[in-house]
């Protein structure tokens, strides 16, 4: 449905939720809070879409691990969402609903590598989502390390006696991996009532949730990207929808090598994912940017030149975006809009 009526039937007059009390929870964010864990009857799938059964975390086996916390679900939900995008093996490191490295791979084992070498440092103490199966080498590499929860659809035999050498460690199965095209509301609290809308559940402008391609995208400098790089844009794309606004995600190769989130100003989100490749001794020479909206002045493309990023992909619409796309002729860097806008609040 395009027009604002026919988007606004999907919301019913009246919409009522039944919940079931999963588990109380120790507490909530902080210890002085109070938190229980509640399952949505019938899931949030919007009237007429073809139903799929739910594949959360809140339907995920436990198999080891102290009691989930309301931090650790939350981080979880957030992992597994993002590591969901993705059809070939990926890993997800998570910290505080952001991921601070992600990676693609030919085994989930390289994937988990690449993603751990983005940002080691937050990675201590982070959730890791898998989309493929746990196997005995990678969780060999997991144990090396302090981690709230591993996720994954599966695990090989042999695996889970590894992983109980780290007996606190929560290791969630989840069987399958929830589809990244499903249309489902989501529901927040706010003061006196609820905020309920349609889930992202699209990246680019004509076609939804899958990183294999770039169909919409809108090619807007003088220099178009290359096979590498535009794979490498919409790969970084799929990530910067998950990470909290304003974010800048640099990635290489199929894998982050930066990621700046949750500023109140762009350019300093870039420069924050700058810095994390600084300190992760990562080169942003040959990488690419992403940002989840546009760009209203050209101090993030200028910023990206300066540390040697050869492609941009953003959203565009801003009153100012020919100040970027000059910036980034000025460069020599090709540069791609969206259409498709990620804020993640």
């Amino acid at each position: 449905m395009s027009s604002e009526a026919g988007r606004n039937s999907e919301f019913p007059e009246e919409l009522v939720l039944r919940l079931k009390r999963i588990q109380t929870l120790r507490y909530g964010e902080n210890p002085h809070q109070d938190a229980a864990l509640y399952e949505v009857e019938g899931g949030l799938s919007l009237a007429g879409q073809a139903g799929q059964g739910a594949f959360g975390i809140a339907q995920a086996r436990q198999i080891q691990g102290k009691e989930l916390s309301y931090n650790n679900i939350a981080d979880a939900d957030a992992a597994l969402g993002c590591v969901s995008e993705f059809e070939e093996p990926a890993a997800v490191v998570v910290k505080h609903m952001n991921p601070c490295g992600a990676a693609t791979a030919l085994s989930a084992y390289e994937a988990y590598l690449r993603a751990f070498r983005c940002d080691e440092t937050s990675a201590f103490g982070g959730i890791v989502a898998l989309n493929s199966r746990l196997t005995a080498n990678l969780a060999a590499e997991l144990v090396k390390i302090f981690l709230e929860v591993v996720i994954a659809p599966d695990a090989e035999d042999g695996t889970l006696a590894i992983l109980a050498a780290k007996p606190n460690v929560r290791v969630l199965l989840t069987g399958s991996l929830p589809h990244p095209l499903r249309r489902r509301m989501l529901v927040r609290s706010i003061e006196g009532g609820v905020l309920v809308q349609t889930a992202d559940s699209k990246v680019f402008s004509s076609e939804g949730g899958s990183a294999s391609g770039g169909d919409g995208l809108k090619m807007v400098t003088k220099r178009a990207p290359t096979t590498g790089e535009l794979a490498d844009l919409v790969f970084a794309f799929t990530i910067v929808k998950h990470v909290k606004s304003n974010a800048i995600v640099f990635a290489k190769n199929g894998a982050t090598v930066g990621i700046g989130a949750g500023q109140m100003s762009r350019i300093y989100s870039a420069k924050i994912a700058a810095m994390k490749a600084a300190d992760a001794k990562l080169n942003l020479e040959g990488s690419v940017m992403a940002s989840d909206a546009f760009m209203p002045f050209p101090d993030c493309v200028q910023l990206a030149a300066k540390h040697g990023v050869t492609a941009i992909i953003q959203p565009g619409g801003s009153l100012k975006d020919q100040d970027s796309i000059d910036a980034a002729d000025a460069a020599g860097m090709a540069m791609v809009f969206t259409g498709i806008r990620h804020f993640r609040h």
